[in-house]
């Protein structure tokens, strides 16, 4: 085969290539397209596990804590009677006049007036299987009726054994057994970093539980204010979330052990803002054991007067290391002074505990009774001493004294519920009888025996323990009792401490 015929069918077979293409395109243009798919396609959404046997790590799994725990948070609803007129001579050119000359009895509300209720409400944790929860203080300080309802709606009205201002805790007790409880744990093994949960009823919202991270031990917020300036700051402080209700509610480990009780929020707005506090649990446990034992918390003292050690003061004293807790003073006569300590000493360690705050110190030493021996670990010039000190109550001495005695030694007096015929005879629903008078407080104003006290600081009373309560956790300089003799004749009392 010549070049030439080659060329010719070169050309050829590009002539009938193009046809080819025309034809295609011409198809393709006037005719739809399909595909066409063999055999099923793997489709899957995005939430479907292959694998339903995952087991979530160990330490993340927040469903244990928040079952065993659930049942044993209660909802606390707290009733407060208030008078809805004020005197008849309230806005009267008189007033000035009559108030000076009648004092506090110018504001006491009228016999007869109408009353309206005040409803508030918090949270509470049951310790026990027969009915005694713990709560904040201020969660049901001052009620006339405390209302307990469990998370399976059972409803209960409670009655307070004891209450203590100084660490914002109370306890109460329901009737019954059976109950669900939460166990004690250790707070001192609580660490920066570890997932807590807090369970409560914020806003009304029955059961709720939220978890956080502990974000620091030992926080003093400068929230707690009692009129003997004894109040104890050293909370545990978490980002797990707490808001109005929560107050009394537990704060638990991923074991549902009690760790803390929630009791403040840190914010600008009265709602969570990113951080919450709580009272340690081995504040709560000492406080609960002193107010079943002895209806009082007893309180032990080192007797000293206590600064944290920050850069300024370091330079200011020529303390080398910046930890520690400075002295700043000793009492005379006080468990410090007895054991040696000196103005000028650092605090290092309690026992086999480095405390680096007040807040801490105080928080080692509030879990002792008075008559408890602690090791001091301080240093004193640069050289590490121990010394053992025998801690003391705010009357210097020793002694455990019960709510009963202290009542007793402070008003002079002792105290009994008023028997069912006084009451029906002077038409009351509840009083305290003073049953005998002594030198003391009550004989110096005048209160005799026979008297019945029916409120104290316009709050009804209908126990010796609720006197005591309210004297314990008046912020003021005086109470005015309100009370009825044998006879019939009211009286009213200031009493001032």
């Amino acid at each position: 085969m010549n070049k030439g015929q080659i060329a010719v069918i070169i050309l050829l077979a590009s002539f009938l290539g193009g046809l080819l293409s025309l034809f295609g395109y011409k198809m393709l243009a006037d005719n739809k397209t399909y595909q066409i798919i063999e055999g099923p396609q793997q489709v899957r959404f995005s939430n479907y596990l292959a694998d339903t046997n995952i087991v979530v790590p160990e330490g993340l799994n927040f469903i244990y804590a928040a079952d065993v725990v659930t049942p044993a948070v209660v909802h606390i609803k707290t009733l407060y009677e208030v008078k809805t007129s004020q005197s008849p001579f309230s806005g009267s050119p008189f007033e000035d006049m009559l108030r000076e000359f009648y004092g506090d009895r110018f504001d006491m509300p009228q016999r007869g007036m109408p009353k309206s209720q005040r409803e508030a409400s918090g949270s509470g944790v049951i310790l026990s299987e027969d009915g005694y929860i713990v709560t904040n203080n201020h969660v049901v300080e001052k009620a006339d009726k405390i209302e307990v309802v469990l998370n399976d709606k059972r409803s209960f009205t409670a009655t307070l054994v004891g209450s203590d201002p100084t660490t914002d805790l109370a306890l109460l007790k329901i009737e019954g057994n059976g109950f669900p409880y939460v166990r004690f744990g250790n707070s001192d093994n609580v660490r920066i970093g570890e997932w807590v949960l807090a369970v409560g009823n914020p806003f009304n919202l029955t059961s709720t539980v939220t978890a956080g991270i502990v974000s620091a031990k030992a926080r003093n917020i400068n929230i707690l204010h009692t009129k003997d300036n004894m109040a104890i700051e050293s909370f545990i402080q978490t980002d797990a979330v707490v808001n109005p209700g929560n107050s009394g509610g537990a704060l638990v480990n991923l074991k549902g052990e009690l760790i803390g009780i929630n009791t403040a929020i840190a914010s600008p707005t009265g709602a969570y803002a990113g951080y919450s506090f709580a009272v340690p649990e081995t504040l709560v446990k000492k406080v609960v054991e002193d107010l079943l034992k002895y209806g009082q918390v007893q309180r032990a003292l080192l007797g000293v007067t206590i600064l944290d050690v920050n850069a300024n003061l370091a330079k200011e004293k020529g303390i080398s290391e910046i930890k520690g807790v400075y002295i700043a003073s000793v009492g005379e006569g006080s468990a410090a002074d007895k054991a040696g300590l000196k103005e000028g000493d650092v605090i290092v360690k309690i026992g086999d505990t480095p405390v680096n705050s007040t807040s801490k110190l105080q928080e080692l030493v509030a879990t002792h009774r008075p008559g408890d021996k602690i090791n001091i670990t301080f240093s004193r010039k640069g050289e590490l001493k121990t010394v053992e000190a025998t801690l003391r109550n705010k009357m210097g001495d020793t002694k455990l004294v019960s709510r009963d005695e202290s009542v007793k030694s402070v008003l002079g007096a002792e105290l009994a519920p008023a028997g069912v015929s006084e009451l029906k005879k002077l038409n009351l629903e509840s009083g305290v009888k003073v049953a005998k008078v002594s030198s003391g407080k009550f004989k110096e104003t005048g209160i005799k025996e026979g008297f019945i006290i029916t409120s104290v600081d316009k709050k009804r009373v209908s126990s010796p323990a609720e006197v005591a309560d309210i004297l314990e956790s008046t912020q003021s300089g005086g109470v005015l009792i309100e009370g009825v003799y044998p006879n019939g004749q009211k009286a009213y009392y200031a009493l001032g401490f």
